[in-house]
């Protein structure tokens, strides 16, 4: 088995790997098994520290705009972090990319609120780092509800499943556009990562193999 067809070892093209995904995709999780498989640094998203995120589930029409700009604010601090430090030296695995805030802000700003969203989002954008491949785990509603429940933070235990539906649909709307860098499609409601140890290898190896430009798809680790 050659370097780049290793799972154990990341490619040294390979230098800020991010995942992506809707909530309960495991984003968190995955980013986490592959920055201790490969020794890499990691970067996750704060979320519980933002201040509203509890207030926003409770009532998302009063709390929206003061948890996106919250959110807006902790990712670029992160990205900017990761710009001014010696990233290109190691891989970096992240859970997310800046963009995904600008995919929450259209599901819960209207108006004048998302066009001052809009405003300060083009203005951070252009100085945040690209990843070298973006992985995006594409789930099914039903399996992020399942996931969601399962590992039951208190403020999630009501989520609104015509909520994670429609994120989703976002996401897939998102990312069937999607150009800015290589990107592996991967189908995370049919695999287990975490239960079995062969899908998890399986994936490793489609994320460190060579990456053409353009967009690659994994239905099942072992295709």
């Amino acid at each position: 088995m050659s370097p780049a067809s290793d799972p154990s070892t990341p490619p040294e093209s390979l230098n800020y790997l991010a995942i992506e995904g809707a909530i309960g995709a495991g984003t968190t999780t995955l980013a986490r098994l592959l920055s201790d498989h490969w020794a890499s640094g990691l970067v996750l998203e704060e979320f519980e520290e933002n201040p509203f995120l509890e207030r926003f589930y409770d009532d998302q029409d009063r709390w929206a705009f003061q948890t996106q700009l919250a959110f807006l604010a902790s990712r670029f601090r992160q990205q900017k972090a990761l710009s001014e430090r010696d990233l290109f030296q190691n891989l970096t695995v992240s859970d997310y990319v800046f963009d995904k805030d600008r995919i929450f802000a259209r599901q819960t700003l209207a108006g004048d609120e998302l066009q001052l969203y809009e405003s300060l989002f083009r203005l951070m954008e252009p100085t945040v780092p690209t990843p070298d491949l973006v992985v995006y785990l594409r789930s099914s509603p039903d399996r992020l509800m399942e996931n969601i429940a399962k590992r039951d933070r208190p403020y999630e235990r009501d989520m609104d499943p015509d909520y994670i539906a429609r994120l989703h649909a976002a996401y897939n709307q998102y990312f069937r556009q999607y150009d800015r860098t290589p990107l592996l499609v991967v189908n995370a409601a049919e695999m287990d990562f975490v239960e079995r140890p062969e899908d998890f290898q399986a994936l490793a190896r489609h994320i460190a193999a060579p990456r053409p430009d353009g967009t690659r798809h994994v239905q099942h680790p072992a295709s």
